[in-house]
């Protein structure tokens, strides 16, 4: 398995093929339909959004709380299709690609393709582990969408699966 450290080695994954397993380590935004619907439409108006997008990865995750002794609770991934309306207008303002879990759109492929991104699923029903694996979390914007506010998370050793990978192959038509 390939690890990659965040940000610093962002532009490797553009390198990693479809199917091919990773485990990343460092920084990771979180964020869902509501607080991706409220990025994208700061951005239509021109305003600037409360993260800096430049070469981020969002994880589609509403984490739970966390029980003692631990940052959070279960923290998988949610089905991204949702969010497929919110990803050309992210990426062509910087971010450079998701994490979640399910089929994308053509759209979706497109626009990973055009901004030379990936998609990145993890294992759905791993919640418990994949918690395990944030060392820190703190909510950075939209703190009243509870868990779908947008997270700063520092992960170690996340594991994640090229689904989609920068030239637009896709894991489900290959």
């Amino acid at each position: 398995m390939k690890k990659i450290h965040l940000p610093e080695d962002i532009g490797k994954l553009e390198e990693i093929s479809v199917g091919e397993w990773i485990l990343l380590n460092g920084a990771l935004y979180s964020a869902r339909d509501q607080a991706c619907k409220r990025i994208v439409d700061m951005l239509e108006k021109g305003l600037k959004p409360p993260i800096n997008l430049k070469d981020i990865i969002i994880y589609h995750m509403g984490p739970s709380p966390a029980p003692p002794g631990r940052v959070v609770g279960s923290a998988g991934p949610t089905t991204s299709k949702r969010m497929d309306p919110f990803v050309a207008k992210l990426m062509k303002n910087g971010v450079k690609g998701f994490i979640g879990k399910g089929l994308r759109g053509r759209e979706v492929i497109e626009a990973i393709r055009k901004y030379k991104g990936f998609y990145l699923v993890t294992v759905g029903g791993a919640g418990a582990y994949l918690g395990d694996r944030i060392k820190s979390m703190k909510v950075v914007a939209f703190p009243e969408l509870g868990p779908e506010a947008v997270y700063y998370l520092e992960v170690l050793d996340f594991p994640v699966l090229m689904a989609i990978d920068s030239k637009g192959n896709s894991f489900w038509e290959i």
